[in-house]
């Protein structure tokens, strides 16, 4: 939970946004809050592990001041997350 409160921190400063499909959500702090709520609800599945891997790679890059690599991981997630 302190990571992602310290995520939250870095990308709201920075307002990082990808290019990414429309339907995707864009990299800020609100939207990986938001993202993250939404998977703790879902059912365990290969793709949810594969997106927490992802959000934890996110997580891990934006505490170190990577934030183009941190949002690459968080649009990976997404992705995952959709695959069925």
């Amino acid at each position: 939970m302190k990571m992602l409160l310290t995520t939250v921190a870095f990308v709201a400063f920075t307002l990082s946004l990808s290019p990414a499909s429309a339907a995707m959500m864009a990299c800020t702090g609100e939207n990986m809050t938001k993202s993250t709520a939404m998977m703790m609800g879902t059912a365990d599945t290969p793709a949810k592990m594969v997106a927490n891997k992802e959000m934890a790679m996110a997580n891990t890059d934006m505490s170190n001041g990577k934030m183009k690599s941190g949002c690459m991981h968080y649009m990976k997630s997404q992705k995952a997350m959709m695959a069925k």
